[in-house]
């Protein structure tokens, strides 16, 4: 197994807005950084909606997963950040949609603020098959 350190990169997920990789790839594994909700064409937030926020925040979660040569199917930890722990059940229904089956393990933390106002930010570490 390699440990050669990989930098991911794709302009299917927002840009990094700080000193920070997209992903990155060591050996068999990919570590994406925080997704937030923006739109990668717009580097906008997609809206106030916290099931949109979510929705987007998976995708580009998958795109960078898809730079890498793996997919949502091979993640094997998630974690999400909310800033509100009451919108936990839209939440966990629009992100359970993303793994019909066999999800990964995850934890979800309440935190005091997110990077540009998003209510949403989830990050993976997946395997590359």
């Amino acid at each position: 197994m390699s440990t050669t350190r990989k930098i991911i990169a794709t302009k299917n997920a927002p840009a990094a807005v700080g000193p920070y990789s997209q992903g990155v790839q060591v050996g068999n594994m990919v570590y994406t950084a925080g997704q937030v909700p923006l739109v990668p064409a717009t580097g906008k937030l997609v809206s106030d909606d916290v099931a949109a926020q979510t929705r987007q925040s998976m995708e580009n979660v998958a795109a960078v997963l898809e730079a890498a040569g793996t997919s949502l199917a091979n993640v094997v930890k998630t974690t999400i950040f909310v800033t509100d722990i009451s919108q936990f059940g839209t939440v966990n229904e629009v992100y359970g949609s993303f793994f019909a089956s066999d999800p990964p393990a995850r934890s979800t933390v309440q935190v005091a603020a997110l990077p540009l106002g998003a209510q949403v930010e989830i990050e993976a570490v997946a395997i590359l098959a």
